[in-house]
């Protein structure tokens, strides 16, 4: 069975041809600047790598690209459509709606268009890509696998905050969680790691990034996270701030005179590590600057790990217990400095570093010594795979 995997940003679309007997990835790529000048789709399948330039004004021109070029006798990697059993869509944002993935049919569509009011800047190319491929794949089944829907598990007393009930009850106004498809994925690969059911494990998720978020996970469900309605909260990120007081929301902007788009641009695109060590929003870069000895640059990734470290200790409280810590994504994966920071002062929870064991980059690998209690594990996400494997599981 294969299945293609769909990711849409807003200018963007990211793709993985998958066979799902021995879940091999046949092709994959990135269209770049859809709707902009100097358009690029990326396509590499085994050791190639081909760059096609052209003008590629909407995503259902990029689809129709794609589709050519995994059919191309040269680069391709299908003889024809009908070997696509179907496409699995990222969606980020599936509300209360959706506890799990569905095939999408129009009452689907409608709740994905309500939902677009929780995420603006990702439903409506979510949308877009998935009516692309509708309209280039007909008869084709298209799965949507949520963001948000690992999260759903969350008990009440984990999601609601403490504003007048009614907001929850006009606008849906709670913690949602995202990123559920990349701790989804790396908590059941930590439970065959461990040699353990994913039942009787208490995991804490880092998904650490340009955008981080923080889980626990309960016996193989989600139940606390650290990103909420939006995607800002939690630990810091590339640009956004992570957990600040709400009092200083109204306080810059009444000093600063800004609209509510200027404060949400602070919020968003400004703050971070880019905003505390005015150096940039990627934490190679930063790790650079501090090991030059910039203050700030070390300051900044010590704030990373504060919050990080503070998560792991209030997760492992909220769960009774703690088997053990999962780093994932671009910074999880790749940064033994983060992690070792990370860890510092863990050891009261018996998780114990090995630092020979951290110098560890892109690769499944405990990092925790012998006597740890609690294991330290590098798990690098595959939401693609996760996204396929799902699909794969509806359709039988």
């Amino acid at each position: 069975m294969k299945i293609l995997v769909i990711n849409c940003g807003s200018s963007s679309l990211k793709y993985q041809l998958m066979d799902m007997d021995g879940e091999r990835v046949l092709a994959k790529g990135l269209v770049e600047r859809i709707g902009l000048d100097g358009s690029l789709l990326t396509h590499r399948i085994n050791e190639s790598k081909i760059e096609i330039k052209k003008d590629i004004p909407n995503h259902k021109v990029a689809v129709q690209l794609v589709i050519d070029t995994l059919l191309h006798p040269e680069h391709g990697a299908l003889n024809n459509l009908s070997e696509i059993a179907a496409v699995g869509h990222r969606v980020v944002h599936g509300g209360e709606k959706f506890a799990r993935s569905v095939v999408i049919d129009e009452e689907v569509m409608a709740a994905l268009r309500e939902c677009s009011e929780l995420a603006p800047l990702h439903n409506p190319a979510n949308i877009i890509g998935i009516e692309a491929c509708q309209a280039l794949l007909p008869g084709v089944p298209q799965v949507a696998v949520f963001d948000t829907a690992f999260h759903q598990t969350m008990p009440k007393q984990a999601y609601i905050y403490g504003l007048p009930y009614e907001f929850y009850e006009k606008y849906g106004i709670r913690r949602y969680g995202f990123h559920g498809t990349s701790h989804k994925y790396v908590a059941r690969r930590a439970a065959r790691l461990l040699g353990r059911p994913l039942t009787e494990l208490k995991l804490v998720t880092c998904h650490l990034g340009n955008g981080s978020s923080i889980t626990a996970v309960k016996g193989g469900v989600s139940v606390d996270t650290s990103l909420g309605f939006g995607t800002i909260s939690g630990t810091i990120m590339g640009t956004r701030c992570g957990d600040i007081d709400p009092a200083v929301i109204p306080f810059l902007m009444e000093k600063e005179n800004l609209t509510p788009g200027e404060m949400n641009d602070i919020l968003y695109k400004k703050s971070g590590l880019l905003g505390l060590s005015g150096v940039s929003s990627d934490a190679r870069d930063i790790e650079a600057a501090a090991a030059a000895g910039n203050e700030r640059a070390q300051l900044a990734l010590e704030v990373l790990a504060y919050l990080t470290r503070k998560y792991i200790g209030a997760y492992a409280a909220a769960m009774g217990g703690l088997d053990a810590i999962v780093f994932t994504a671009g910074i999880g994966e790749n940064s033994d400095i983060i992690r070792r920071l990370v860890c510092d002062g863990l050891e009261f929870l018996g998780a114990e570093l090995d630092e020979e064991k951290n110098r560890v980059r892109g690769k499944e690998a405990d990092v925790s010594t012998s006597a740890s209690k609690v294991r330290i594990l590098v798990i690098p996400t595959n939401e693609e795979l996760m996204i396929a494997q799902e699909t794969a599981e509806l359709l039988s």
